[in-house]
């Protein structure tokens, strides 16, 4: 195997390439003058079976992964396998208004062009991926989140929402604690209670996990409120750090006693890596 990393990625790439114990290559991927992407990989040959490791989010590193997909067949790779940390356009998966695309089908069907199978991380649906048409895995990150928070004292793990459900109870199962989820309730207009449905949470260090976080505004009131009824920590884990804008200052500067994320998108705060995961479901394909 050799790893191919593109610009939005080139860190857990490498970690990749460590856990599989192959060569690592990094794409050279710089912008013309009229915006437009260049890319190359640096090789004479890549007669072997290639894994790119790439987001598609924001729209410059799609453009970026399908100009590397072209790249690596053209050096002769004999399979090529996407890995997408984080999956743009994935949330835009129904068409909601006549006349509007259905984005992640789209998105699938362009980037199925060029590879043999693919590797997401917590999509937000897994059914996106059969727009692919080809063989596709959905890997979870609850177990590197568990795994990074094992020795933090956690005491429950909440989910924001029913929705969310699912992931606290994988994370909280690996660590052997209670798991939960907040609903929210409107008192009025503009006030919004938002409590856990079953547990209490009175002196008990808190674990809030999601999918994604992009402008934090239900992490921030959600632990203003957990705190008020008596927390005595709480934590936010996502596997998609977005923060747009200035959402992670906020985070930051709001009664949170930690903002982490993993690394499918790098930032300050990703320090939860899913790159064994990803390397031990490579090997197993």
């Amino acid at each position: 195997m050799i790893v191919v990393a593109g610009s939005s990625s080139t860190d857990l790439a490498q970690e990749i390439a460590e856990n599989l114990q192959c060569d690592f290559i990094k794409a050279d991927t710089q912008k013309f003058p009229d915006g437009e992407c260049y890319s190359r990989v640096n090789a004479l040959t890549l007669n072997d079976d290639v894994i790119i490791v790439q987001n598609t989010y924001p729209d410059e590193n799609l453009i970026e992964m399908l100009l590397i997909e072209d790249a690596v067949r053209g050096l002769g790779a004999k399979s090529v396998t996407l890995v997408i940390p984080y999956f743009g356009y994935a949330r835009q998966d129904k068409i909601f208004k006549l006349g509007e695309p259905e984005s992640a089908k789209v998105i699938s069907k362009c980037l199925a062009m060029g590879c043999d199978r693919v590797v997401t991380i917590d999509i937000h649906k897994e059914d996106t991926l059969k727009h692919f048409g080809l063989p596709y895995k959905d890997l979870k990150a609850a177990e590197a989140i568990a795994e990074y928070f094992r020795d933090k004292n956690i005491d429950i793990v909440f989910a924001p929402d029913i929705g969310a459900k699912a992931r606290a109870r994988s994370v909280g199962e690996r660590l052997g604690v209670p798991y939960d989820y907040l609903e929210k309730i409107r008192i009025s207009g503009t006030d919004v209670r938002i409590k856990p449905v079953n547990l209490d949470c009175t002196g008990k260090n808190i674990l809030i996990v999601d999918d994604m976080i992009s402008t934090g505004g239900t992490i921030v009131t959600a632990t203003r409120q957990l705190k008020e009824a008596g927390a005595k920590s709480v934590m936010v884990a996502c596997t998609h750090g977005i923060f747009v804008n200035n959402t992670l200052d906020r985070l930051e500067g709001s009664n949170l006693d930690a903002v982490l994320s993993a690394n499918t998108i790098a930032s300050k705060v990703s320090k939860i890596s899913v790159a064994k995961i990803i390397a031990r479901s490579l090997k197993e394909w």
